[in-house]
């Protein structure tokens, strides 16, 4: 058996790229596969503005790491962009449940607003926060209500970091 050493690759013909292209270009064509769980208009269209909200944060957070600027955010500055990470994370994880339900997932993000100062973009953040930890909350019971336990789940999970990302936010909010 021959060892592979670093820097090698597998072979891969040019023609077997255009094949699998082909193929995944099909796939796509065809749509959202034909799910197992049947959920209503509303549980997709609460699903869609989480994605939203999660992309519009993602941003927020990004920028205001980025804009940042002050001896008082300073120890903060690394966990904001963590956060910002995290949560591009949570709308990737959300869209691939929608997707399974048979829902095009939203690429448009609620409006964004980065803030003008340290005390600004917290307490737009703590309003941010509130109001995905209040959707996600609606999200599990409708879910619940219509026996989709993956969704109730995964929207579970995501919550318990969002209510980690708040704490952290009023945390800091309260000590400037």
């Amino acid at each position: 058996m021959k060892s592979i050493q670093h820097g090698d690759r597998p072979k891969v013909s040019v023609k077997d790229l255009v094949e699998q292209a082909k193929d995944l270009s099909k796939r796509a064509q065809a749509g959202a596969p034909t799910p197992a769980t049947k959920v209503s208009d509303e549980l997709l269209e609460m699903m869609n503005q989480a994605i939203s909200m999660e992309i519009q944060v993602s941003i927020q957070y990004m920028w205001q790491h980025v804009t940042w600027s002050g001896i008082k955010g300073y120890a903060f500055h690394a966990a904001l962009k963590d956060i910002a990470i995290e949560e591009m994370k949570h709308a990737e994880a959300i869209a691939e449940r929608l997707w399974y339900l048979g829902e095009t997932p939203s690429t448009e993000p609620t409006p964004i607003y980065v803030g003008e100062g340290l005390r600004d973009m917290l307490q737009q953040n703590d309003k941010d926060e509130r109001a995905t930890i209040e959707l996600y909350k609606r999200i599990i019971r409708q879910a619940m209500e219509e026996q989709d336990e993956t969704t109730a789940q995964l929207f579970r999970e995501i919550l318990v970091d969002e209510e980690e990302h708040h704490d952290s936010f009023i945390s800091v909010l309260e000590a400037i």
